[in-house]
């Protein structure tokens, strides 16, 4: 089993990225590698398939796009590391709870490196520093494969998210990496947390 192919793509736009997760796993074959794609986005709003408007407070003026991952609203901006997992979970005989953990521990073992400790919380997917909340994750599953991912916030403006109830968690406190102590620019918290992912990825393969 080859390990996913790294592709860091720099600051992007959500919605033309979006559909590049769609068509590739659309248009992949038994054949083709897996990816994972490091990327930064302008300020948007992004709603899962379930996500219910109520959880959006206020128009701060950010672009609201609706989309097929699952979970509740949250937001992306520079600053917060996005990595999209385009992974053949069935050639990888994974299941997506595994998926989930192992994209959980990921983050959980990059921010112990800088002595910062981490967990999970049951039914409430992402990873969480004391009361909050510094990485969110949601996937789609689409035969087999998997695209969306996580965003972990590293050095951003965590204004936006005031705007909303984040994942749909009325007063959920957002925090970042650089609040923590840790000395990681965005470009190498992605290096860094893809690294992390390869790892889970291959423990995970057995």
């Amino acid at each position: 089993m080859n390990p996913p192919q790294i592709k860091p793509l720099g600051r992007v736009d959500y919605l033309p990225t979006f559909a590049a997760m769609q068509t590739f796993t659309a248009q992949r074959t038994i054949d083709t590698a897996d990816e994972l794609w490091i990327v930064e986005h302008p300020p948007v709003y992004t709603l899962g398939q379930a996500g219910k408007p109520e959880h959006i407070l206020r128009d701060i003026g950010i672009p609201l796009i609706k989309i097929d991952r699952g979970g509740q609203v949250t937001y992306h901006g520079p600053g917060q590391v996005v990595i999209y997992l385009l992974l053949d979970l069935t050639r990888r005989h994974l299941k997506v709870r595994e998926l989930v953990s192992a994209i959980e521990q990921a983050v959980i073992d990059l921010l112990a490196e800088y002595g910062v400790s981490a967990e999970r919380r049951s039914g409430a997917p992402g990873v969480y520093v004391g009361a909050g909340k510094i990485a969110a994750l949601g996937l789609r599953i689409r035969n087999g494969c998997s695209y969306h991912g996580v965003a972990l916030n590293v050095d951003m403006d965590l204004t936006p998210f005031a705007a909303i109830n984040p994942c749909g968690y009325p007063g959920l406190p957002v925090i970042q990496t650089r609040e923590l102590g840790i000395p990681l620019t965005t470009g190498q918290a992605g290096e860094r947390l893809a690294q992390h992912l390869l790892r889970q990825l291959e423990l995970s393969h057995g």
